[in-house]
């Protein structure tokens, strides 16, 4: 899986200037989606969603540097009672660790650049080849910022066409071009991965899937609820049961992919118990199998997709900022519980020794019309509700929630927030309060400890 990759940063997904070769080869033996969508714009809640087929609320893992309840069990629990070897080399981002027991097989947290690989992929060799049936996730640390890895020569800041989502300037041009070379990067470890199952004579008995997590570490991307967020990448082989070179408009969302496997596998994912339940009592998934449309039987999956956001706890995030969302095919509904105060992360922090937090200010000082200075000003003050028609306004720049023609989509998707949040057991503010206490905040932990050095430079 990518680490902060906006979905259509590679081939399979439109980008003619990204080279992703093995992104491309494993569309072209397999079946991409064009509308999964994780439900949280960072890394620990998103990768725990992956894990246990739960929703960040309902499972705990809701703030970034988070952990699910204790009790809660993971597709670690339910593959490896079926007898399946589950592994992953990486980056974790999950815990606690009776929740996701899981054969770890090392990995650096959070890539520096300088100390060596970061991964180590003559480790999966035996995972691979051996008797056992596997379950196995590489989670490299790529594009993850700082970008510090790949050919600097490949994508010169200077020749890059800046896409519409994003206000050009030296700073933009510069970190695209890094970002770029990261995913390029990436793409070459997907090679050697798909490469090493093939060498083992494994391809065939083998279900392969990129995703590309959620989006960058730009304004409008990682941290939000717009689609630029929550929009990921996905694409799956196995041949002789996925048709080659296809694709898929269902509506899917991270937490269906377990219940996926589960099915693809011969289990009935209903007979799960994922040790916590929501609140109506039930201990089933959140999410549900798509298997038919990765087969190809159907274009239908989901009407809609949700989104969750804290920012409190986040590093040099506002004190209390929740965003909720929820998607149908055609609109995007958001909630800013705390819209009257004003969205903060790094990415708005100014600190000099940390040029990612310069780029919102580059953005404001390098607008070019009032209308694009309007829209990057939104990105801190926020109204309490947002509406977009996403088939003509994909980038979510022109908010319709207070236009009256809309009144009625407005009011059916709000209802549709608040269904959810319910079955959630989702407070808002109140469970926004209690974010702090869902990170590991004992020292031990590996992210926490790296968010700490942080903030001391901050």
């Amino acid at each position: 899986m990518g680490d902060d990759m906006n979905w259509n940063d590679c081939e399979p997904y439109g980008n003619t200037v990204v080279k992703t070769p093995n992104i491309q080869r494993l569309a072209n033996e397999g079946i991409s989606f064009d509308n999964m969508f994780t439900s949280t714009a960072m890394c620990a809640p998103s990768r725990q969603q992956l894990m246990t087929g739960l929703y960040p609320i309902r499972s705990g893992a809701f703030p970034n540097h988070s952990e699910v309840y204790r009790g809660v069990r993971s597709f670690a629990h339910h593959f490896g009672d079926m007898g399946y070897e589950v592994a992953l080399i990486g980056k974790k981002h999950y815990g606690p660790s009776d929740s996701v027991p899981i054969n770890y097989l090392g990995g650096v947290q959070h890539d520096t650049g300088v100390d060596g690989d970061d991964i180590d992929l003559d480790k999966i060799k035996p995972i691979v080849s051996g008797e056992k049936p596997f379950f196995l996730i590489i989670a490299q640390n790529q594009p993850h910022s700082p970008w510090n890895r790949g050919n600097s020569d490949q994508y010169k800041a200077e020749d890059l066409t800046i896409p519409e989502y994003m206000v050009d300037s030296p700073l933009t041009r510069s970190h695209l071009s890094s970002y770029y070379n990261e995913i390029t990067y990436m793409d070459s470890l997907l090679g050697k991965t798909l490469d090493i199952i093939d060498k083992a004579e494994k391809t065939n008995n083998t279900i392969s899937i990129f995703t590309s997590e959620q989006g960058y570490s730009f304004p409008y991307g990682k941290w939000t609820c717009y689609d630029l967020g929550l929009k990921t990448a996905f694409i799956a082989k196995w041949p002789g049961k996925i048709e080659p070179n296809t694709r898929n408009k269902a509506t899917t969302q991270y937490v269906d992919i377990v219940p996926t496997l589960l099915d693809a596998v011969g289990q009935n994912p209903l007979h799960f118990d994922v040790g916590i339940a929501d609140a109506s009592g039930n201990k089933n998934f959140d999410g549900k199998s798509f298997y038919p449309a990765m087969k190809g039987e159907t274009q239908k999956h989901r009407d809609y997709t949700y989104g969750v956001h804290t920012t409190r706890g986040v590093i040099n995030g506002s004190e209390s900022y929740p965003i909720r969302s929820v998607r149908s095919i055609k609109y995007k509904y958001i909630q800013n519980l705390s819209h009257n105060d004003f969205f903060y992360n790094i990415l708005t922090a100014k600190d000099k020794q940390r040029p990612i937090s310069l780029i919102y200010q580059s953005w404001v000082e390098n607008a070019q019309t009032e209308d694009e200075l309007n829209w990057v000003k939104q990105y801190k003050k926020r109204s309490y509700e947002e509406l977009y028609d996403l088939e003509n306004d994909p980038y979510e720049k022109n908010n319709l929630a207070n236009h009256v023609e809309y009144l009625e989509i407005k009011k059916d998707l709000k209802a549709q927030l608040q269904s959810w949040m319910n079955q959630q057991g989702d407070l808002g503010i109140e469970s926004e309060m209690k974010a702090i206490s869902r990170q590991n905040r004992t020292g031990k932990g590996e992210w926490y400890s790296y968010v700490q050095k942080l903030k001391s430079k901050i």
